[in-house]
């Protein structure tokens, strides 16, 4: 049985199966049976009728006819009932013979030394097994599609409680903190202790679900005081005219590494919380973010003796959200700073879209799927990172709604297109109105 049939569906397969294997049953024994009793029936009328026929009156004067369907011979009598040598070669007692092309009963016995046989036509027991034949066939069809009709009722009566709960199940999430259990509105069944595990485990999914707010929080709130105090003090320091140059580059790689940690803990902050709940006030064109991340990336990027090359083919006045933008952009941008050690990395903004083109070490292209999954690096791993930027591009453009694609630049480096979703109605997708 296919087991991608509904729950429904195999109960009234199964219901039907075993009706028809009682119904075929039933009926076979009904004919078997009726068979059965008729060649018994038959034997014994024959073997009655023929006795009958010997015992009213002596052969030599014989004028008695058997019944209609019957015929009778004997041996030595005068024509037509001489016995022909087909009859007179039949062994004694009952059995079936085919005489001038038709079907006969035979019932042979012998008496005095003389052989007597009486026949009977099978043609009314013939249209009589025939008539319950069709009868019995009819009736197995109709045992059958009673019980696909009972099935499919008695299926929807059994499986209304397991539809009623699945749709409980399904929409609990949007009241999840003040939806009542379920189990107490079942029996004491096995729906009902399907029911009572239902809240159980929903019960730890939303003790997770709480602690996991309260840990977000706490994050937000310890993290962000202590990276807040260094990137001020990194602003002090590089006010002072003192500092040499070794302790102005220590101090900028501080107050980048802090700052890339605020926008790190900025959006998995947002990524815990639902699409609705993001702020719209963080809203920002792709112009402005590309351009806020040009001026860190492109100058570390020609740090490193590469070309950098920022096209803008079409402005876009689209405003999209400030953290994930960034991110996506900047993850993208330091990728390419980090795999990239002589040629270029050019960064292209489109109306909806934005590409970002490196001379690097490349990624073969069996790995590209692989690239966007946690913890996964290229070949050529360099520094300490633990391999979550790529994953962190396709998490938030999942929820974006947005679509990053990577392909090989010949002869050697990638290509990351990101493309953008549309404004819907005067709304940002993803973003609720303000």
């Amino acid at each position: 049985m296919d087991l991608k049939h509904s729950l429904t569906t195999r109960i009234v397969i199964v219901f039907a199966l075993m009706s028809a294997f009682v119904a075929g049953v039933f009926a076979l024994g009904i004919v078997a049976t009726v068979h059965v009793v008729e060649r018994k029936l038959t034997t014994t009328t024959l073997s009655g009728g023929l006795h009958r026929l010997l015992a009213m009156e002596d052969i030599s004067h014989w004028s008695h006819k058997p019944e209609k369907s019957e015929l009778f011979f004997a041996e030595g009598a005068k024509p037509p009932l001489t016995l022909t040598t087909q009859l007179a070669a039949l062994p004694l007692g009952f059995q079936e013979i085919k005489f001038h092309g038709e079907d006969f009963y035979a019932m042979v016995e012998s008496v005095a030394g003389r052989k007597y046989v009486l026949l009977r036509d099978q043609g009314s027991l013939e249209q009589r097994e025939h008539l319950l034949f069709i009868v019995v066939i009819v009736g197995f069809i109709l045992s059958i599609l009673l019980a696909i009709v009972l099935g499919r009722l008695l299926a929807r009566r059994v499986m209304a409680p397991v539809i009623r709960l699945a749709r409980q199940v399904r929409h609990r999430d949007q009241l999840i903190e003040l939806a009542p259990p379920l189990h107490p509105d079942y029996a004491a069944d096995e729906v009902g202790e399907l029911a009572l595990s239902f809240d159980q485990t929903l019960g730890r999914l939303q003790a997770t679900l709480s602690r996991e707010k309260l840990f977000t929080s706490d994050v937000s709130h310890e993290l962000r005081t202590p990276l807040m105090v260094l990137g001020s003090s990194c602003e002090l320091l590089l006010a002072n005219p003192s500092l040499d140059a070794r302790s102005t580059a220590q101090v900028n790689r501080i107050a980048r590494a802090s700052s890339e940690m605020r926008q790190l803990v900025e959006t998995f902050l947002m990524l815990a919380r639902k699409p609705d709940e993001v702020s719209v006030q963080s809203a920002v064109t792709l112009k402005e973010v590309a351009d806020a991340q040009v001026e860190v990336w492109g100058r570390l990027i020609r740090e490193k003796g590469l070309e950098f090359i920022y096209v803008e083919q079409l402005a876009c006045t689209t405003r999209y959200n400030l953290t994930f933008l960034q991110s996506v952009l900047g993850n993208l941008l330091r990728n390419a700073w980090h795999y990239t050690d002589h040629g270029f990395v050019r960064l292209t903004l489109r109306d909806d879209s934005f590409v970002v083109e490196d001379s690097g070490i490349g990624i073969p292209e069996e790995q590209h799927h692989a690239m966007f999954q946690p913890f996964v690096r290229g070949d050529e791993q360099r520094g300490e990172g633990l391999g979550l930027g790529l994953s962190l591009v396709q998490r938030i453009c999942n929820q974006q709604q947005w679509r990053v694609q990577l392909t090989t630049r010949e002869p050697n480096g990638c290509i990351f297109t990101v493309t953008l979703a549309q404004e819907e109605g005067g709304q940002v997708r993803g973003l609720p109105a303000a």
